[in-house]
């Protein structure tokens, strides 16, 4: 799959024009992780966001050193790492490949000077990223309360 329908079925990106999803190609390169690789982790500067072209990625919540919980896992098209371009910056949680993944990562500061160039694009993207979050949030609510294992 190349990285133009990799950001065009994006949960992030599928809305914007084949202008911007043009100018985001550019921007993006691609990883690939082994399963049980921490891709990021949780309390540390968060310099990238990822958007999963294949693979899966189990996001965690480490609310002390000995201590994990899984809040949710991500697939496809999906996205993690969103703190990089959203200040201060620092990871809520940790990210793990739980099968071999491959991302399209991007520069978070490079994304927030784009978004600045053309705010119309920005808006709708961090709308996207607030859906994001609040997924996160529900999954890590719904943990709290015990209706989830």
């Amino acid at each position: 799959m190349d990285k133009r329908e990799v950001l065009e079925r994006s949960d992030l990106f599928r809305e914007l024009t084949d202008e911007h999803i043009e100018a985001l190609e550019k921007l993006c390169t691609e990883e690939t992780y082994e399963p049980g690789t921490f891709i990021s982790r949780q309390n540390t500067f968060s310099e990238k966001i990822y958007v999963i072209e294949n693979g899966l990625v189990a996001i965690i919540l480490e609310p002390g050193p000995l201590s994990h919980r899984q809040l949710q896992a991500v697939s496809n098209f999906e996205t993690f790492g969103w703190e990089a371009v959203i200040p201060p910056h620092m990871l809520t949680d940790s990210a793990k490949a739980i099968e071999k993944t491959k991302v399209l990562a991007f520069n978070g500061q490079e994304l927030m000077e784009l978004f600045q160039n053309d705010c119309p694009t920005g808006c709708i993207v961090y709308q996207n990223i607030a859906r994001v979050v609040a997924s996160r949030l529900q999954s890590a609510f719904m943990q709290l309360l015990g209706v989830c294992s």
